[in-house]
Protein backbone atom coordinates (compact mmCIF):
# COMPACT_ATOMS: atom_id res chain seq x y z
CA UNK A 1 0.00 0.00 0.00
CA UNK A 2 1.29 3.45 -0.90
CA UNK A 3 2.23 5.81 1.90
CA UNK A 4 1.88 9.00 -0.12
CA UNK A 5 -0.31 11.34 1.89
CA UNK A 6 -0.02 14.01 -0.80
CA UNK A 7 -2.19 12.06 -3.22
CA UNK A 8 -4.40 9.92 -0.97
CA UNK A 9 -6.68 10.28 2.04
CA UNK A 10 -8.95 8.32 4.37
CA UNK A 11 -12.65 8.68 3.61
CA UNK A 12 -14.95 7.51 6.40
CA UNK A 13 -18.60 6.78 7.11
CA UNK A 14 -20.99 4.34 5.44
CA UNK A 15 -22.74 6.73 3.06
CA UNK A 16 -19.57 8.54 1.94
CA UNK A 17 -17.79 5.27 1.23
CA UNK A 18 -20.79 3.74 -0.54
CA UNK A 19 -21.30 6.83 -2.69
CA UNK A 20 -17.61 7.25 -3.49
CA UNK A 21 -17.46 3.71 -4.81
CA UNK A 22 -20.74 4.10 -6.70
CA UNK A 23 -19.54 7.35 -8.28
CA UNK A 24 -16.29 5.69 -9.31
CA UNK A 25 -14.35 8.94 -9.65
CA UNK A 26 -11.53 8.16 -7.21
CA UNK A 27 -8.75 5.61 -7.11
CA UNK A 28 -9.54 3.06 -4.38
CA UNK A 29 -6.68 1.39 -2.55
CA UNK A 30 -8.12 -0.43 0.47
CA UNK A 31 -11.23 -0.54 2.65
CA UNK A 32 -10.93 -1.08 6.40
CA UNK A 33 -13.91 -2.60 8.19
CA UNK A 34 -14.60 -2.90 11.91
CA UNK A 35 -14.18 -6.62 12.47
CA UNK A 36 -16.79 -6.68 15.22
CA UNK A 37 -19.44 -5.49 12.74
CA UNK A 38 -18.86 -8.19 10.13
CA UNK A 39 -22.44 -9.47 10.52
CA UNK A 40 -24.00 -6.04 10.14
CA UNK A 41 -26.20 -6.00 7.02
CA UNK A 42 -24.96 -2.63 5.74
CA UNK A 43 -21.35 -3.62 6.32
CA UNK A 44 -21.96 -6.89 4.47
CA UNK A 45 -23.45 -4.93 1.58
CA UNK A 46 -20.41 -2.64 1.54
CA UNK A 47 -17.99 -5.56 1.57
CA UNK A 48 -19.81 -7.08 -1.42
CA UNK A 49 -19.62 -3.74 -3.25
CA UNK A 50 -15.89 -3.60 -2.56
CA UNK A 51 -15.42 -7.10 -3.95
CA UNK A 52 -17.39 -6.20 -7.08
CA UNK A 53 -15.01 -3.28 -7.61
CA UNK A 54 -11.84 -5.22 -6.76
CA UNK A 55 -11.14 -3.18 -3.63
CA UNK A 56 -9.19 -5.13 -0.96
CA UNK A 57 -11.01 -5.31 2.39
CA UNK A 58 -9.13 -5.56 5.68
CA UNK A 59 -10.92 -6.27 8.99
CA UNK A 60 -9.45 -4.19 11.83
CA UNK A 61 -10.40 -3.19 15.35
CA UNK A 62 -12.23 0.00 16.30
CA UNK A 63 -9.09 1.73 17.50
CA UNK A 64 -7.35 1.23 14.16
CA UNK A 65 -10.25 2.88 12.33
CA UNK A 66 -10.11 5.91 14.64
CA UNK A 67 -6.35 6.11 14.14
CA UNK A 68 -6.69 6.02 10.34
CA UNK A 69 -9.35 8.70 9.89
CA UNK A 70 -8.96 10.62 13.16
CA UNK A 71 -12.69 10.40 13.83
CA UNK A 72 -14.91 8.26 16.04
CA UNK A 73 -17.80 9.00 13.68
CA UNK A 74 -16.64 6.46 11.11
CA UNK A 75 -19.57 4.01 11.43
CA UNK A 76 -17.15 1.10 11.20
CA UNK A 77 -15.65 1.79 7.78
CA UNK A 78 -12.70 3.73 6.37
CA UNK A 79 -11.69 3.85 2.72
CA UNK A 80 -8.13 4.67 1.67
CA UNK A 81 -8.44 6.45 -1.66
CA UNK A 82 -7.28 9.35 -3.81
CA UNK A 83 -8.19 12.92 -2.95
CA UNK A 84 -11.42 14.54 -4.09
CA UNK A 85 -11.51 14.90 -7.91
CA UNK A 86 -11.98 18.61 -8.57
CA UNK A 87 -12.89 19.73 -12.08
CA UNK A 88 -11.98 22.83 -14.07
CA UNK A 89 -13.94 26.05 -13.70
CA UNK A 90 -14.67 26.03 -17.43
CA UNK A 91 -16.44 22.68 -17.00
CA UNK A 92 -18.88 24.16 -14.47
CA UNK A 93 -19.96 26.75 -17.04
CA UNK A 94 -21.69 23.96 -18.97
CA UNK A 95 -24.51 24.17 -16.41
CA UNK A 96 -27.21 26.84 -16.19
CA UNK A 97 -27.19 26.69 -12.39
CA UNK A 98 -24.01 27.22 -10.43
CA UNK A 99 -23.46 27.70 -6.70
CA UNK A 100 -20.66 29.86 -5.29
CA UNK A 101 -19.90 29.34 -1.60
CA UNK A 102 -18.18 32.45 -0.21
CA UNK A 103 -16.74 32.94 3.28
CA UNK A 104 -18.27 29.77 4.75
CA UNK A 105 -15.45 28.60 6.99
CA UNK A 106 -17.15 25.75 8.86
CA UNK A 107 -16.62 22.35 7.13
CA UNK A 108 -19.90 21.13 8.62
CA UNK A 109 -21.83 23.96 6.95
CA UNK A 110 -20.06 23.37 3.63
CA UNK A 111 -20.96 19.68 3.74
CA UNK A 112 -24.58 20.45 4.58
CA UNK A 113 -24.79 22.98 1.73
CA UNK A 114 -23.38 20.44 -0.72
CA UNK A 115 -25.95 17.88 0.38
CA UNK A 116 -28.80 20.30 -0.39
CA UNK A 117 -27.13 21.46 -3.60
CA UNK A 118 -27.03 17.94 -5.01
CA UNK A 119 -30.70 17.40 -4.18
CA UNK A 120 -31.94 20.68 -5.67
CA UNK A 121 -29.95 20.60 -8.89
CA UNK A 122 -27.01 22.89 -8.11
CA UNK A 123 -24.46 20.20 -8.88
CA UNK A 124 -21.82 22.62 -10.16
CA UNK A 125 -20.13 24.34 -7.23
CA UNK A 126 -17.40 26.96 -6.99
CA UNK A 127 -15.18 26.94 -3.91
CA UNK A 128 -12.81 29.92 -3.58
CA UNK A 129 -9.13 29.30 -3.05
CA UNK A 130 -9.37 31.17 0.25
CA UNK A 131 -12.00 31.37 2.98
CA UNK A 132 -13.75 28.03 2.35
CA UNK A 133 -12.51 24.52 3.30
CA UNK A 134 -11.45 21.98 0.71
CA UNK A 135 -13.68 18.95 0.15
CA UNK A 136 -12.12 17.10 3.08
CA UNK A 137 -13.37 13.69 4.23
CA UNK A 138 -15.25 15.50 7.02
CA UNK A 139 -17.07 17.60 4.41
CA UNK A 140 -17.95 14.51 2.38
CA UNK A 141 -19.20 12.85 5.58
CA UNK A 142 -21.61 15.69 6.38
CA UNK A 143 -22.77 15.76 2.75
CA UNK A 144 -23.76 12.08 3.20
CA UNK A 145 -21.65 11.30 0.14
CA UNK A 146 -23.49 13.75 -2.12
CA UNK A 147 -20.22 15.54 -2.90
CA UNK A 148 -19.04 12.46 -4.80
CA UNK A 149 -21.61 13.12 -7.54
CA UNK A 150 -20.98 16.84 -7.85
CA UNK A 151 -18.80 18.98 -10.10
CA UNK A 152 -16.70 21.11 -7.76
CA UNK A 153 -13.84 23.40 -8.64
CA UNK A 154 -11.36 25.28 -6.46
CA UNK A 155 -9.34 27.26 -8.99
CA UNK A 156 -9.98 30.97 -8.40
CA UNK A 157 -10.85 33.53 -5.75
CA UNK A 158 -14.53 34.31 -5.20
CA UNK A 159 -14.40 37.69 -6.97
CA UNK A 160 -12.82 36.13 -10.03
CA UNK A 161 -15.50 33.44 -10.22
CA UNK A 162 -18.27 36.03 -10.10
CA UNK A 163 -16.62 38.26 -12.69
CA UNK A 164 -16.04 35.38 -15.12
CA UNK A 165 -19.59 34.03 -14.60
CA UNK A 166 -21.09 37.45 -15.32
CA UNK A 167 -19.01 37.70 -18.50
CA UNK A 168 -20.41 34.29 -19.47
CA UNK A 169 -23.98 35.57 -19.20
CA UNK A 170 -25.01 34.44 -15.72
CA UNK A 171 -27.29 36.47 -13.47
CA UNK A 172 -25.50 36.98 -10.16
CA UNK A 173 -27.92 36.35 -7.30
CA UNK A 174 -26.60 36.96 -3.79
CA UNK A 175 -28.44 35.59 -0.77
CA UNK A 176 -28.37 38.16 2.02
CA UNK A 177 -30.68 38.90 4.94
CA UNK A 178 -30.70 42.57 3.95
CA UNK A 179 -31.71 41.87 0.36
CA UNK A 180 -34.10 44.22 -1.42
CA UNK A 181 -36.20 41.48 -3.04
CA UNK A 182 -37.46 38.14 -1.78
CA UNK A 183 -36.26 35.05 -3.55
CA UNK A 184 -39.84 34.17 -4.47
CA UNK A 185 -40.20 37.48 -6.34
CA UNK A 186 -37.21 37.05 -8.63
CA UNK A 187 -38.18 37.61 -12.28
CA UNK A 188 -38.41 34.28 -14.07
CA UNK A 189 -36.06 35.39 -16.85
CA UNK A 190 -33.32 36.05 -14.26
CA UNK A 191 -33.24 32.42 -13.16
CA UNK A 192 -32.58 30.81 -16.53
CA UNK A 193 -28.80 31.10 -16.15
CA UNK A 194 -27.87 31.79 -12.57
CA UNK A 195 -24.89 31.99 -10.23
CA UNK A 196 -26.24 31.78 -6.69
CA UNK A 197 -23.82 33.13 -4.07
CA UNK A 198 -24.07 31.99 -0.46
CA UNK A 199 -22.12 33.70 2.33
CA UNK A 200 -21.15 32.65 5.84
CA UNK A 201 -22.78 33.50 9.14
CA UNK A 202 -19.85 35.43 10.57
CA UNK A 203 -18.67 36.91 7.30
CA UNK A 204 -21.17 37.33 4.49
CA UNK A 205 -20.65 37.59 0.74
CA UNK A 206 -17.80 39.94 -0.17
CA UNK A 207 -18.59 43.54 -1.08
CA UNK A 208 -17.13 43.25 -4.59
CA UNK A 209 -19.65 40.53 -5.46
CA UNK A 210 -22.51 42.41 -3.79
CA UNK A 211 -21.69 45.47 -5.88
CA UNK A 212 -21.82 43.50 -9.13
CA UNK A 213 -24.86 41.41 -8.21
CA UNK A 214 -27.94 41.55 -10.41
CA UNK A 215 -30.15 40.69 -7.43
CA UNK A 216 -29.60 40.68 -3.68
CA UNK A 217 -32.32 38.43 -2.33
CA UNK A 218 -33.63 37.55 1.08
CA UNK A 219 -35.82 34.80 2.50
CA UNK A 220 -39.05 35.81 4.16
CA UNK A 221 -38.91 35.05 7.87
CA UNK A 222 -41.81 34.99 10.30
CA UNK A 223 -40.15 34.05 13.58
CA UNK A 224 -38.51 36.12 16.31
CA UNK A 225 -34.84 35.29 15.70
CA UNK A 226 -32.83 37.31 13.23
CA UNK A 227 -31.20 34.80 10.91
CA UNK A 228 -31.06 31.28 9.54
CA UNK A 229 -28.06 28.98 9.71
CA UNK A 230 -26.02 29.38 6.49
CA UNK A 231 -26.65 25.82 5.33
CA UNK A 232 -30.38 26.01 6.07
CA UNK A 233 -30.69 29.33 4.25
CA UNK A 234 -28.81 27.88 1.29
CA UNK A 235 -31.15 24.89 1.18
CA UNK A 236 -34.26 27.08 1.27
CA UNK A 237 -32.89 29.30 -1.50
CA UNK A 238 -31.94 26.41 -3.77
CA UNK A 239 -35.32 24.78 -3.24
CA UNK A 240 -37.11 28.03 -4.14
CA UNK A 241 -35.01 28.44 -7.27
CA UNK A 242 -35.46 24.82 -8.32
CA UNK A 243 -39.20 25.44 -8.55
CA UNK A 244 -38.75 28.33 -11.03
Amino acid sequence: MTSSFSTNEYLYGLNPVFEAIRAGRRKFIRAYINQSLSNNKRIEKLVNLCKQNNIPVEPVDKGKLIQLCNSRDNQGVVLYCSHYPYISFEKTLESDRILLIDNVEDPHNVGAILRSAEIFGFKNVLLPRRGVPDVYPSVVKVSAGAAEFMNITKEHFANSYAKKAKEAGYSIVVLDGKGNVTIDDLPEESTKKILLVIGGENKSVGQFIINMADYIVKINQYGKINSLNASVAAGVAMYALSAK
